[in-house]
């Protein structure tokens, strides 16, 4: 598979990068992963990069992006931190990478079982790891159906989950919230935005429907 160019990479649209993303998880789940000479692509991006979509994902070592979604060098943007959580330096990173370098697509990707999200259910307290948990903790207060104090811990495994999809939604209006660059380039439709999760167990990757923008009017129904 060829490498993406300043060419290739501008006749992309939001949707096409999210069809990509659904193809190349759909290869890797069914271990039909496309053959690649990484080395020449290396050769290929040594001036320069056009990766087509962004995943802000967890540090999770099962959660490669590059190989879940079966791309190549220089076809994503990987972004990744604990529990998948947005700051001020992940946002800046996002703004770089579509508004600078032409990414399509952001894509927002939790994982089952998911070490942080266990953490911040049982409101783990670890060094610098505290502040980054607590803006999970938003997730783990949303969480309605798990009414049963004792059951809302890590040892309940569907709290675990329902915090888990909580949290990916929460990035998702944060990213919009927090930037009024990428909210602009949303509503212009420039750029996409969507949650997801990745199935440890099977490679599955679900996107969440309900968390898709890309036009001013999803972005305005959010916001409302």
């Amino acid at each position: 598979m060829k490498t993406h160019t300043s060419e290739t990479q501008a006749t992309v649209t939001p949707a096409l990068a999210l069809q990509f993303l659904k193809e190349g998880n759909a290869r890797f789940v069914n271990n039909l992963r496309v053959s690649r000479d990484l080395l020449q692509q290396a050769n290929e991006t040594r001036d320069g990069q056009w990766p087509f979509a962004t995943i802000v994902s967890c540090i999770d070592s099962r959660t490669s992006a590059e190989l879940i979604f079966d791309q190549g060098l220089g076809d994503i943007f990987s972004v990744r931190i604990a529990g998948n959580v947005i700051n001020t330096d992940i946002l800046g990173s996002l703004e770089f990478a579509c508004n600078v370098a032409g990414s399509r697509l952001i894509v927002v990707l939790g994982h089952s079982s998911c070490g942080a999200i266990k953490g911040a259910c049982d409101h783990v307290q670890l060094g610098n790891l505290t502040e980054l948990l607590s803006k999970i903790q938003p997730a783990v207060y949303q969480e309605g159906q798990t009414l049963e104090p004792a059951k809302r811990t890590s040892k309940n495994p569907e709290f675990v989950e329902n915090v888990a999809d909580l949290n990916v939604r929460h990035a998702v209006r944060s990213i919009i919230n927090r930037s009024y660059i990428l909210e602009h380039m949303v509503a212009a439709g420039q750029i996409g935005i969507i949650g997801a999760k990745h199935d440890l167990a099977t490679g599955e990757v679900t996107f969440f429907d309900d968390t898709w923008l890309n036009d001013k009017a999803s972005v305005q129904a959010m916001a409302g």
